[in-house]
């Protein structure tokens, strides 16, 4: 047995090696960083420089809506995953994407560095609204390459967890090493200089590797020309399926581009806020754009499973608005009619785990700076110190202990894992919510006080005391955002992997926005000490969501006669 046992811990970290060994691991690090800078520069660092060119709040808030383009980034998805770009599509079904939006951000960077914020605002925020939609299309791009490349080598696990690595080294550098350098060499100067790093990310993936095994320049066609063989359902009843979701769809991007229209060009005090706008109208238009869609798509599958509506023989290849129909119907209901049919009843387990599983940072993100600025009565410095250098730090090493679980034990106990104790973090902010004492005693008792006291300036026994808290909860973060990330990566398609990915990440991002106005009137009415107990038994009964899961992917794969994969190795999503 000990014996075995040790077999077992020398493959996982045998094939740890050789993951970190492979240039796709390489190249992912690469992909993440240039995911996370122009989040980081559009919808943080912009506003400091702004702030210095002496524009308005009034006026900054329309530079809000950038985040709009993140937020509502699966509407477009399906144009990423299908359409090639002419002249382009030698790159690779995903590099066609990714490096012409690298090289747009990096030139939209430096020439934004040409500009005046004040006196040539128009310019400026047009640059902005353009980068925040090339980087989101990025996003997308990227992520579905990360689930494309993955195979037993390079592990989706790893390459998920290595892509959340550059994403937070690169918001450490957007972010607090921007403002550093701004204070030394001027606005401008740090933007092209971040310019120019993402021109240079553009350059080098060019050399970044697709994925092997699949001719990618032909499975648009392949996958059209199978809707026509005998068993698929008959072309009336997809097309229409097809109005139905492309009336919802088509209705959803035409509200967001009338909220776009009229936060550009109405007077300020007519503008809709884009705060209402994303909790009011958000959940709409996901309902519109995934949940009918998605039971649209159970419709479909079960017709298909019953055997009803369905070719007897192959129909005849067709052309023009036929073909074109089938195209719009493989890109934007297909991708959906796979995934439900594939998970059946269980896509309510897995949507109850994405809805609940990231709730409780998703959430409190908003409320932290208030909480430890306004509750706590921390300095500027002391929250810089302890969220941003260290806490950036140890989310690093929570990710990078997190892809060490994931070789080692296995995706779902990482993922139970992270889950428990991110939800129990909580508990450490509702101690500093009623005077911190256990959190302070436990600083004194391991040494750490001492240590932050040797900080020039800040140092003291309180700045320990919030530092050792957010770096527990930022390493919990790190664990369980590995484990999240491999495992919504693992249960998408590899065919769909864009439009999939994009809207189950979307879902996760709405609770989030949705629970930010619940939570802050608890927080007006009853405190953060309850506000902190509620978020830790939500993330409980999240990782009691994941068991269930557990035990349900353990019997799918019983039933499929798979047997379940040692630590280390990966299972591609088909």
């Amino acid at each position: 047995m000990a014996e075995a046992a040790e077999t077992k811990k020398i493959s996982a970290w045998r094939a740890l090696g050789m993951a970190l060994g492979d240039r796709k691991t390489g190249f992912m690090l690469l992909f993440g960083f240039a995911s996370g800078l122009p989040f980081a520069l559009f919808l943080g660092t912009l506003f400091a420089w702004l702030t210095e060119a002496e524009v308005d709040l009034e006026t900054m808030g329309i530079f809000s809506l950038i985040g709009l383009a993140y937020a509502f980034q699966f509407l477009w998805s399906p144009l990423i995953d299908k359409v090639n770009i002419p002249m382009l599509r030698k790159l690779g079904r995903r590099k066609q994407w990714i490096v012409p939006m690298q090289l747009l951000l990096g030139a939209i960077l430096i020439t934004m560095s040409l500009l005046e914020p004040r006196t040539q605002l128009g310019w400026f925020s047009l640059l902005a609204g353009i980068g925040a939609f090339a980087s989101a299309t990025q996003d997308i791009a990227i992520n579905a390459w990360r689930i494309d490349v993955a195979d037993e080598r390079a592990t989706i696990d790893i390459l998920s967890t290595v892509y959340q690595m550059g994403y937070r080294l690169s918001s450490l550098v957007g972010g607090a090493l921007g403002l550093i350098i701004a204070a030394r060499i001027g606005w401008p100067q740090t933007y092209m200089m971040m310019g120019g790093i993402l021109l240079f990310v553009g350059f080098v993936g060019l050399w970044a590797p697709n994925a092997s095994g699949v001719a990618e320049e032909n499975q648009g066609d392949e996958q059209v020309r199978a809707l026509r063989m005998a068993g698929e359902l008959s072309p009336h009843i997809r097309n229409r399926a097809l109005a139905l979701v492309g009336l919802l769809w088509a209705g959803a991007i035409g509200i967001v581009l009338a909220f776009m229209v009229m936060s550009m060009t109405y007077a300020p005090e007519d503008r809709p806020n884009p705060t209402e706008f994303t909790v009011n109208v958000g959940p709409w238009i996901i309902v519109a754009t995934i949940i009918l869609p998605a039971l649209i798509a159970g419709w479909l599958a079960s017709q298909k499973k019953q055997g009803k509506h369905l070719l007897r023989e192959d129909a005849p290849p067709v052309s023009g608005g036929s073909y074109a129909l089938d195209h719009l119907y493989r890109a934007l209901v297909l991708p959906l009619v796979e995934f439900v049919g594939r998970m059946g009843w269980s896509l309510v387990l897995i949507l109850a785990v994405v809805l609940t599983y990231r709730i409780c940072d998703a959430i409190w993100g908003t409320f932290a700076y208030p909480f430890y600025l306004g509750e706590l009565e921390y300095t500027n410095d002391d929250v810089a110190f302890a969220s941003k250098f260290f806490g950036v730090g140890a989310i690093i090493a929570g990710l990078a202990l997190g892809g060490l679980m994931l070789t080692t034990i296995g995706r779902m106990a990482t993922l139970l894992i992270g889950g428990i104790l991110a939800a129990l973090t909580n508990l450490l902010y509702a101690d500093m919510a009623i005077g911190g004492a256990n959190m302070q005693a436990f600083s004194d008792t391991v040494g750490f006080t001492y240590l932050i006291e040797q900080v020039p300036g800040i140092g003291d026994a309180e700045l320990a005391r919030l530092t050792i808290t957010i770096a527990f909860e930022n390493l919990a973060i790190g664990i369980a955002g590995a484990a999240y990330i491999a495992w919504l990566s693992s249960i998408v398609s590899k065919k769909f992997s864009a439009v999939q990915y994009a809207l189950l990440s979307s879902l996760t991002l709405l609770v989030g926005t949705l629970g930010r106005g619940a939570l802050g009137e608890m927080i007006e009415n009853q405190g953060y000490y309850d506000v902190f107990i509620l978020t830790t038994w939500i993330g409980l009964g999240a990782a009691v969501l994941v068991c269930i899961e557990w035990w349900r992917e353990g019997r799918s794969k019983a039933a499929a006669g798979i047997v379940a994969p040692e630590a280390g190795e990966s299972v591609p999503a088909e």
